[in-house]
Order: C-alpha cells, then sequence, then structure tokens
C-alpha cells in the first residue's frame, strides 16, 4: 500500500535530506523509521525534493510502500515514536498507487529569512544573521524580474549537467516580517525550483541591496544563463520549504 506523509523539519544538525555515506540526513532518519515500522523490509521513501545542508521544511511530502496493514493515523504515531525530535510526521494519507509525491506536484514555495537588525545568537540557525542595512526598494524592483517562465541556468550551481533549466516563478516578494521590522521574508513560488536556485536568486538582490549591483542587472544576469555573472550564494539558515501543493490531492487519497 501506498502511503502519503506530510512533515516538517529542523535542518540544523543533517547534512541535507538526500541520503550521503557517513551522513546524518532527514532521508536517512525517515527510511530508518519506515523500514523498523514495514516489518524491517528495506523502506525507500520518495520526496518532493531535496533540500540543502541547513535548510529546514515547514511543509515537505513523500510517498512510501508499505506491505504491513496498518491505518494513517498508527503510521503517523509509529513514524514520530521512531523519528528524532527535529523531524515531524504532520498528517498520513493512504493513496492510490500511482499517486507521486515528486511528479504530481503543481506548486511550491520557498521563504527566506534575513534580519538586517542587531546579532540574534537564538535564531543564527533559523534567520539569516545579517545585520545591516539594505536597499530594499531596488532589492523589490529587481525580484521582479524573476517573476514569469525562464531559463534560470545563471542561478543553478551545477547549471553545466542540467539540459533543461526553464522554470516558472509564479509570484516573488520582499515584505516586511509583521512581528520585527528589522526581519525581512523573500517569497518565491512557483512550478519547481532547482538545487541552489532560490538562494542564488536570495544572493543576488542581497547584492542589489547592498548597492553593489543595479536591479536591472537581475534581466541581464537571467538572459545571460551564465553563472559566471551571478556568484554569489546566500547561507542556507533562514530558507525553508514552506509549502508544496498538488492537483486533486483529496482524489488521490483512499477513505477508509
Amino acid at each position: 500500500m501506498r502511503y502519503l506523509i506530510k512533515f516538517s523539519y529542523d535542518g540544523t544538525n543533517y547534512a541535507g535530506f538526500q541520503k550521503q555515506p557517513n551522513e546524518n540526513t532527514i532521508e536517512k532518519c525517515l527510511e530508518t523509521a519506515a523500514t523498523k515500522i514495514n516489518n524491517n523490509q528495506k523502506t525507500t521513501i520518495t520526496a518532493t525534493g531535496r533540500t540543502d545542508k541547513h535548510v529546514h521544511a515547514k511543509c515537505q511530502y513523500a510517498h512510501l510502500d508499505i506491505t504491513v496493514n496498518i491505518t494513517p493515523p498508527k503510521l503517523k504515531r509509529a513514524l514520530n515514536s521512531n523519528l528524532p525530535e527535529d523531524i515531524y510526521i504532520i498528517e498520513a494519507h493512504l493513496v492510490k498507487e500511482d499517486f507521486h509525491a515528486r511528479y504530481n506536484v503543481v506548486e511550491k514555495t520557498y521563504k527566506y529569512y534575513i534580519n538586517l537588525g542587531e546579532y540574534n545568537p537564538l535564531e543564527r540557525n533559523y534567520v539569516y544573521q545579517y545585520n545591516y542595512k539594505l536597499n530594499i526598494e531596488a532589492m523589490k524592483e529587481g525580484i521582479k524580474y524573476l517573476i514569469g517562465i525562464h531559463d534560470y541556468r545563471a542561478f543553478v550551481t551545477e547549471s553545466k549537467d542540467i539540459e533543461n533549466c526553464t522554470r516558472t516563478i509564479i509570484k516573488a516578494t520582499i515584505e516586511e516580517d509583521k512581528q520585527d521590522k528589522n526581519k525581512y521574508i523573500i517569497t518565491f513560488t512557483g512550478t519547481g525550483f532547482m538545487r541552489y536556485q532560490v538562494r542564488n536568486m536570495v544572493g543576488l538582490l542581497i547584492r542589489i541591496g547592498e548597492n553593489k549591483k543595479q536591479p536591472i542587472e537581475v534581466k541581464k544576469i537571467l538572459e545571460s544563463k551564465s553563472r559566471k555573472k551571478n556568484g554569489y550564494t546566500a547561507k542556507a539558515e533562514g530558507l525553508y520549504l514552506e509549502d508544496v501543493k498538488y492537483k486533486n490531492l483529496e482524489k488521490n487519497i483512499i477513505k477508509l
């Protein structure tokens, strides 16, 4: 039977989502817990995507196939009891056998949190501590050029190995945090994102905020399709996978 799980995690203590030899990763923890529940039969999970080292997720999904007879609520409890405290299963659903957690995604949202005020040691792993003023209006002008259907090759570190770098960004905004005027939230919503793409886009926006680049240069860098034109990658701390949306998800959930 195929199950879809929705989960969140604090990426501080992990070397990223994807399994790596001799490294602690989110995927490794999830598969270890799932295998134990599945009568020790090796159980793999397929997630919507892979986040980098130290990146967090408020909403991530994955599907897994389990042969033991278990209800979704019991699967949720069983997984949580076998997972570390910084990974948490929010929901579990029985879904149709052909449902795919990655290929059925229609929209993803990432948020990047940045602090322009005093350094906060308690938030150092969760909000990028930039701690200087930025030209936010210039950044807001620059981010507009990232919206639409573009070849984002200039923002993908491994672009030379990726044939198709065309993606759609539906919405991109920079807003003041309503709870703290010294913090800003940079949001990207799109059909999909490639490795380091969001952090590289944020990196360029920070350069614009520093008045080291002009907003129009975003358009020029996009059109250049060259990573060499934009070499700054924002820190992982502060980046969150905020939301994932599926088309007709309810129709794929099997009610018991």
